[in-house]
């Protein structure tokens, strides 16, 4: 040993020992090793919690590395929401196959809960408003652009039913925001399993569905 070295025995004394050099990340490796840091970061810290230093930091690299990268902080955090929102969405769009409304709200319910189960960071950072107005999306319009989907089911649905597709868009919207405040709240709280969870949403939702008025009617004093 010699200055804490490990040297080869086979190597001459009058030769320097060899030390181990450390494997020099491609550009593509440090982009994604900052996004993985500034992704748990902004999960348990917040935006304004979490700072440039702190994530050079943990990457082991200085702070103009990161604005090489992205610019800054919100660059970072706009990437990172951009991400998630698409693989949300990609989740609850992807998930809806079947052919029966009813097995169509469940697929969607458990799309969420799936998401929220394996990418845990992601939903946290979500559900947070976004802090930058030039960031790519809230969760707001996320849970808008996932209605639109719903809408044409609700559509065709009501259209058999004899209801106006008209009103599809607000019932996607009540039906979408129904889940994903569930979900939030679901989040922390991981009770019951999330089966179960899934199947008390489309309880609700569908049985609210089937008993469905065509021209429902307020029964307090309030007319408009």
């Amino acid at each position: 040993m010699m200055d804490g070295v490990a040297t080869d025995s086979s190597t001459p004394s009058n030769e320097k020992p060899r030390r181990t050099r450390r494997t020099r990340m491609t550009g593509a490796e440090r982009r994604q090793q900052l996004l993985e840091i500034g992704r748990t970061l902004f999960a348990a810290k917040g935006f304004e919690g979490t700072s440039v230093e702190e994530i050079a930091a943990k990457a082991g690299v200085s702070k103009p590395v990161v604005y090489e990268h992205f610019g800054g902080k919100e660059g970072l955090y706009a990437v990172v929401v951009d991400r998630e929102m698409r693989r949300l969405l990609d989740m609850v769009t992807g998930s809806l196959t079947a052919g029966h409304p009813r097995e169509l709200c469940e697929q969607a319910a458990f799309a969420l809960l799936d998401y929220i189960e394996e990418s845990t960071d992601g939903f946290r950072i979500l559900v947070r408003d976004s802090p930058i107005p030039q960031s790519t999306g809230s969760f707001a319009s996320l849970i808008s652009d996932i209605a639109t989907q719903v809408e044409d089911i609700l559509g065709r649905e009501f259209k058999t039913r004899g209801f106006d597709p008209k009103l599809a868009p607000l019932y996607a919207q009540a039906l979408v925001g129904m889940v994903a405040l569930t979900g939030q709240w679901w989040l922390d709280v991981r009770r019951p399993k999330k089966a179960e969870v899934a199947a008390h949403l489309v309880n609700l939702a569908w049985h609210g569905l089937d008993g469905l008025e065509q021209r429902p009617r307020l029964m307090g004093h309030r007319k408009n």
